[in-house]
This record gives structure tokens, C-alpha cells and sequence, in this order.
């Protein structure tokens, strides 16, 4: 049969786009509105497709940022030089389907198919019977909801489908065709990259109580683990919500735009399945502590949560909020370990953590100018924040470098230390070390974690074992 006499049918959802823009609409109108997920509660005695034309209504999808599948599109283009018929097919909006073929430019038609229930599958093969008929075109899809489909298509095409998927498709048509993209990358390895294992090094600081009271004990060192363990998962859950809620973000940055979700390597619903088992467990390690570090926990989710949310676009409020969730990884490895944070100690991270906050935004500040824009998407800060931003690096910085100065003279230090003068040194170390930070963040040079920048900096490297070297020469063993 010439290809001239067979339509190509291809799927919207998982298939010419490597993501589902009824989770896309979701998460595009919960990243505006936190009601959103009562109001699609409010919704469910709806037709779910009247449901998705809500939602489409109160997201902001941008087509040309969404991740599409280039295997799929050059298959497309290929098909249609030889004079081929191509229909995209959706059970979304087809308000927003047709966009997505006017702006690709290769679609001849588009169409929407009922999605109540568990009637997926069937409404698609009839529709598309009732079009062209039985045999009469060629179908792209990649999910268990296309064998229908693929039953009474002429040709049976699918997209990076698992094995089982495949042997299901070649069972039902003989006349089938397995589209893979080349990618070597592991998929476990993908998922783990969602959980931003590197951004755990943060969650050290639960351990702070322990080493600044010098209780190294077996008993507290499991403790602060525990610890470490429940704050990693909790963070980690938080960190795949706040990708999902950064999507449109991401894929405007030339770094964040390669993240699992941003560019359609994980699917979005896993996400959310995914954020939940990583709650639930960290949860319940919890168990193993104690109630106060609990509520230390779930008080460290729920402002991640508001951060994620709305916080995070309230320009200088975004600051103290993510110089809170610093400060209670010490407090909640006090609260593990039951011993009691002092003073210094909390003085110290406040100020410090207000800092490297400042200098996380004054890094994407000064990274606008390179790319052109004036206004960082999704926080409230534009290119004339970058001097008043910088000014509050450097005076908590500051603040916190006249913290430890004051430490030194309490008569607290001459309990833990027998030679307190050489801590002295800690203070011009500290301040050399803010102000590489700011410059770096300044001149551009810092990417957009001052953490990855730091592990990765041989001066601030140095820095971190000179401070080592320093506490232990003036320690009291």
C-alpha cells in the first residue's frame, strides 16, 4: 500500500511529547495557585474531560518549551515527504492541541477522543474507525492503552516501549515497528538524579549539635544518622514536588532544563508517587528517634512546602525562608540527639545561612545578565535587586564572622577548647571564605548552588581543612 493511501495517527500524550499536559495543566496551576488541588477535588463529580478544560483554563502551558520527542517528529517528517496524511489525536483540550499543530507546522488534522474511565483505548479505535476505518491507518502510541489500536491499525507503531509492551504489540499486529531513541543513560540512575542526592550535603548539618558540644558517642552519632536519613528523604520528596511545580522555570534555564522532569525523562505522575513513598519512609524513620524531632521534620516539610508554593516568589522573604530550613536541620539534630543548641550556635547559623541564601540569588541575578532577561522566572527578583541583595550577603556575613568573635571571649569556650585564642584564626578564615563567595557570585563564576560550588572549589576546599586543623588545635581532649 502506498503511503499516499495511509494516514498517520499519532498519540499526543507519552508519544509526540514526552510528558501528559493534563499533569502538565496541573502542576502549571498549582505552581500559581495552592488551592488548585481542591479545587479539582471540588471538580470530581464532573466529566473528567470537563475537569482537564478547567485545569487548561488556569495553567500557563507553553507549547514551544515542552520537551517533544524527536524520534517521533522526525518520523513524522519523514512520512510526510512521501506524501503522507498525518492527524494528531488527544483526549485533552483540543484547544491546546491544536496549538501544538499549528506550531509544529505538519499536522493535517486534529482530534479528540472521549477518556471516561477505563474506556480509553476503545473510544480512540473507534473514533479513529469511524474516520478512516479498519486498517486504514498507521498508528504511533507508547502505552498499554494503544493495543486496541494497534489491533485494527494497518500499521502498529510504538515509542521506547518496555519489552512486555512490545511483545503485546507484535501480538495483536504482525505489521508492527519499534521506535527507540539511542540513550544509554540508566534509568535507575535518571530517577536518582530527581532525588538531587548531591543536595543531602546540607542535611550533614543535623550533625552540628553533636560536634560543636564534642559528644562523640556511638549512641549520638547514630542518632544524627537517623537523622541525616529523615531529613534526606524529606527533602528529597520536597525537591521532585518543587521540580513539578518549576517546570515552565526549568526549561528556560540552560542548566535546570536537562532535570528528569523539566525534559520528559520521568514521567510526571511518577513523580508524585515517587515524592510520597520518599515522605511516607522518612516518616517513618522518625520512629527511631523521637516526637520532638518530628515536629522538627514535618516543620521543615511544611515550610519547603510554602517555600515551594508562593515563598519563594516574595523577593527577601524567599531569603529567611530558605536560612529557616538550614537552621533547623541543626535544631532537628539537637532534637534527635537531646542535646541542647546553644546560643552561638544558633546565632551563627541564622546569620551565616541568611548569607549564602543572599548569595544563592545574587548568583541567578547576575546570571540574568548573561542570558539576556531582566527578571528571574518564578521569583520576584529583577537585575536592580543585585546590589541590595549583595549588601545583605555581606552584612550577615558579617554578622555571623562577629558571632563567632563573641563566642570566643564567653566563658562557654573555655569548657570545650584549652587553647581559645587559635579560634581567632577561625574568624579571618571565615571572612576571606564569604568574600570569595560574593566576589565569585558576582562575577559570575558560582553556579546556582553555592553548596555544589563550594565541594567543588579547591579554595573553599582548602578552606574547609584548614577550619578542621584549626578546631583541632585548640580543642580540650
Amino acid at each position: 500500500m502506498k503511503t499516499s493511501d495511509i494516514i498517520l495517527v499519532v498519540d499526543l500524550n507519552g508519544t509526540l511529547i514526552r510528558t501528559d499536559i493534563f499533569q502538565e495543566a496541573f502542576w502549571s496551576s498549582f505552581s500559581k495557585d495552592w488551592k488548585t488541588p481542591f479545587k479539582v477535588i471540588n471538580l470530581l463529580s464532573n466529566d473528567k474531560v470537563k475537569i482537564k478544560e478547567n485545569l487548561d483554563n488556569l495553567s500557563e502551558i507553553d507549547i514551544r518549551l515542552l520537551p517533544y520527542n524527536k524520534l517521533v517528529i522526525e518520523y513524522i517528517k519523514q512520512f510526510n515527504n512521501n506524501g503522507g496524511h498525518t492527524v494528531l489525536i488527544t483526549n485533552n483540550n483540543i484547544n491546546i492541541a491544536k496549538k501544538i499543530a499549528n506550531y509544529l507546522g505538519f499536522f493535517d488534522e486534529v482530534h479528540q477522543y472521549s477518556s471516561s474511565r477505563n474506556l480509553v483505548g476503545e473510544k480512540k479505535r473507534e473514533l479513529l474507525i469511524s474516520l478512516f476505518g479498519k486498517k486504514k491507518f498507521n498508528y504511533i502510541g507508547s502505552s498499554q492503552s494503544d493495543i486496541p489500536v494497534w489491533k485494527n491499525a494497518f500499521k502498529a507503531i510504538n515509542v521506547n516501549a518496555s519489552n512486555r509492551l512490545k511483545k503485546q504489540c507484535n501480538n495483536v499486529n504482525i505489521n508492527n515497528e519499534h521506535l527507540e531513541n539511542n540513550n544509554s543513560i540508566n534509568t535507575l540512575l535518571i530517577y536518582l538524579q530527581s532525588l538531587r542526592p548531591h543536595q543531602w550535603l546540607k542535611n550533614i548539618l543535623v550533625f552540628f549539635p553533636m560536634l560543636a558540644s564534642h559528644k562523640l558517642t556511638g549512641s549520638y552519632f547514630l542518632e544524627s544518622l537517623f537523622a541525616f536519613i529523615s531529613f534526606s528523604l524529606i527533602s528529597s520528596s520536597v525537591y521532585i514536588v518543587n521540580d513539578l511545580l518549576d517546570l515552565k522555570a526549568d526549561r528556560l534555564h540552560p542548566r535546570k532544563n536537562k532535570r528528569p522532569f523539566a525534559s520528559g525523562s520521568i514521567p510526571i505522575n511518577n513523580g508524585l508517587i515517587l515524592a510520597l513513598i520518599l515522605f511516607i519512609i522518612g516518616i517513618f524513620t522518625t520512629v527511631l528517634l523521637n516526637k520532638s524531632f518530628l515536629v522538627i521534620l514535618l516543620s521543615y516539610f511544611v515550610i519547603t512546602s510554602a517555600y515551594s508554593l508562593f515563598l519563594k516568589r516574595k523577593a527577601f522573604i524567599d531569603i529567611c525562608a530558605l536560612a529557616s530550613l538550614y537552621t533547623l536541620r541543626i535544631i532537628g539534630g539537637g532534637a534527635a540527639t537531646h542535646i541542647e543548641i546553644s546560643f552561638w550556635l544558633l546565632g551563627f547559623s541564622i546569620f551565616i545561612f541568611l548569607s549564602l541564601a543572599a548569595v544563592k540569588r545574587q548568583a541567578e541575578i547576575v546570571d540574568l545578565n548573561e542570558r539576556r532577561t531582566s527578571k528571574i522566572i518564578g521569583r520576584n527578583y529583577g537585575v536592580d535587586d543585585l546590589k541590595m541583595v549583595r549588601s545583605i550577603a555581606l552584612i550577615t556575613g558579617f554578622l555571623s564572622v562577629l558571632v563567632i568573635a563573641a563566642y570566643i571571649n564567653s566563658p562557654e569556650v573555655l569548657i570545650l577548647y584549652s587553647q581559645p585564642q587559635i579560634l581567632w584564626a577561625l574568624c579571618c578564615v571565615l571572612f576571606y571564605w564569604l568574600i570569595k563567595m560574593i566576589l565569585a557570585a558576582n562575577n559570575g563564576k558560582m553556579h546556582d548552588d553555592p553548596l555544589i560550588y563550594a565541594i567543588k572549589d579547591k579554595i573553599s576546599q582548602l578552606v574547609f581543612i584548614i577550619t578542621i586543623i584549626i578546631i583541632l588545635l585548640s580543642v580540650n581532649f
